[in-house]
C-alpha cells in the first residue's frame, strides 16, 4: 500500500487511481458477464435499470451525475432500454425541454431478476473480508468519493 509521502516516480501499480479503476472494472465485468448473457443488459443499461428503480424516474441528465457515465453512454443506453420496452421516456413537466425516464413494469420485472444475482456476486467477492473490514471499506470509499468530488 503506498504511503502518504509523495514519491519521485509513478509505479502504475502502486497508483491508487489506477488500482482504484481496474478494481472497479473488474468488479464490473465480472457482474456484468451475469446479466449480459442472461438479460441481454449492459453495463450502462443495467447502470440505468438499477438506478431508476432505487430513485424512481430521472432525467438523463440527472442520470449522468447518479450513474457517473457520460452523456452520450447514457442517452445510448436509454435508448436501447427504450427499444426493449424497458424504459419510456415522457416529457419533463418541469422542463419542457427535456424528458424523465420511468421503468416500465418489463424493466422493474428485470431488476427484481437481477438484484438476487448482484447480491448473490457481491456477497461472492466480499468472501474472506471480516464484518469490520467490509465496513471500513465502504467508509474509505465513501470517503474517496467524497474527495473526488469536491475537487
Amino acid at each position: 500500500m503506498p504511503s502518504s509521502a509523495p514519491r519521485a516516480a509513478l509505479r502504475l501499480q502502486d497508483y491508487l487511481p489506477y488500482r482504484l479503476s481496474v478494481a472497479a472494472n473488474a468488479v464490473s465485468r465480472m457482474i456484468a458477464h451475469a446479466y449480459e448473457s442472461r438479460f441481454g443488459l449492459k453495463i450502462p443499461e443495467w447502470r440505468l435499470i438499477a438506478v431508476l428503480a432505487d430513485e424512481g424516474p430521472l432525467t438523463q441528465q440527472s442520470l449522468c451525475g447518479r450513474t457517473v457515465m457520460d452523456k452520450v453512454t447514457v442517452m445510448r443506453a436509454a435508448q436501447g432500454l427504450v427499444r426493449r420496452g424497458l424504459v419510456r421516456r415522457e416529457p419533463n413537466q418541469a422542463d419542457g425541454r427535456s424528458h424523465r425516464l420511468f421503468l416500465t413494469r418489463s424493466g422493474a420485472r428485470i431488476y427484481r431478476d437481477i438484484v438476487p444475482l448482484a447480491l448473490e456476486h457481491e456477497t461472492r467477492l466480499l468472501r474472506g473480508l471480516k464484518p469490520a473490514d467490509i465496513a471500513r471499506l465502504d467508509r474509505l470509499l465513501r470517503q474517496l468519493e467524497q474527495t473526488a468530488q469536491n475537487r
